[in-house]
């Protein structure tokens, strides 16, 4: 092997904070990840829950948000979505990049994970993967651990939790079931699950296996690939609306309206030391892609709009 370790590491390491900008380069760089390696599932599941994070970022500068929201509130906000998504690409990209290496010189190089403080979880389970080559398998055990990583210092850190988690706004917007994850192609149509709980890391566990289970059948893998190959993300529901007539306005794109935002890292604890795997967490869960989605999602919009018009329901906060 003529790269030294230190040649590895500084290769996974400077790759992915390349592609670790903004939510757009980490979309880019999880799309055609899979496309180079499509044993890879996982990869194409986070492209299109990262998606959906561009869009409820950018979707915060549509007016009902401006009116129900202050700035402080729409900003922090705007910074649990980047923050998660930040975070997960920090965890994922190194383990997919690993992974890369060691097919190109036709040899495990999993020891290097504990480099970049990836769980031991996630160690077993590439060993595993390497052996047997069970895709699903590997999926799973990537949403167990992405959940996971988020879990301590976003869902559960005291900011978010009182700033965010707590506050009427997002009570509100959980109760009412006014975010979901969309899965749309190219012929108008939208699968998908809407988010409830999300502070549940059981829920958000099963939701992203159920997602992945929509993505993944057959009556709609080719459909969702077409649209993922053919229309650039730009952060913007645009991407997807263009192919049906929303009577909404029309979100911003992505680096129009956010800068790049530079992340302290953390120090990070195993959190598979901490809580452990419960078994359920590794249980299939089925989904039959249902388009019917779009048309409750959208349901919903109106009533997000209409919310935003009747003065007194909110008062922004200006702390």
């Amino acid at each position: 092997m003529r790269e030294t370790k230190d040649e590895h590491l500084h290769y996974i390491l400077s790759e992915t904070k390349k592609h670790n900008a903004d939510n757009i380069s980490r979309t880019k760089a999880y799309q055609n990840f899979y496309m180079q390696y499509p044993e890879m599932k996982w990869a194409l599941l986070a492209s299109m829950v990262s998606r959906n994070a561009g869009w409820n970022m950018t979707d915060l500068h549509l007016s009902p948000f401006r009116k129900i929201l202050s700035t402080k509130q729409r900003n922090r906000l705007f910074m649990t979505y980047e923050r998660a998504n930040w975070l997960i690409f920090s965890d994922a990209y190194p383990q997919l990049l690993t992974y890369a290496l060691s097919i190109h010189y036709n040899q495990p190089l999993f020891h290097l994970l504990s480099r970049f403080r990836v769980s031991r979880f996630m160690k077993k389970e590439w060993d595993y993967f390497w052996k047997h080559s069970d895709r699903n398998r590997l999926m799973t055990a990537l949403i167990i651990n992405e959940q996971n990583v988020i879990h301590s210092p976003v869902i559960k850190q005291d900011y978010f939790q009182y700033r965010i988690f707590m506050r009427l706004p997002y009570l509100l917007q959980d109760m009412l079931l006014l975010n979901a994850v969309l899965l749309p192609d190219r012929f108008g149509r939208l699968y998908g699950a809407f988010v409830h709980d999300f502070t549940n890391i059981n829920k958000r566990i099963d939701m992203g296996k159920r997602i992945a289970s929509i993505v993944f059948h057959p009556a709609v893998y080719d459909s969702l690939l077409d649209f993922v190959l053919t229309r650039e993300h730009t952060g913007s529901r645009r991407d997807y609306e263009q192919f049906f007539h929303s009577p909404f306005e029309k979100a911003p794109f992505l680096r129009s309206v956010y800068p790049v935002i530079t992340h302290q890292d953390i120090i990070r604890k195993d959190w598979h030391k901490i809580r452990g795997v419960k078994r359920k967490w590794t249980n299939p869960i089925s989904a039959k892609p249902d388009s019917g989605i779009k048309k409750s999602f959208y349901n919903r919009r109106k009533l997000l709009y209409a919310y935003s018009h009747l003065k007194g329901v909110f008062t922004p906060d200006s702390t």
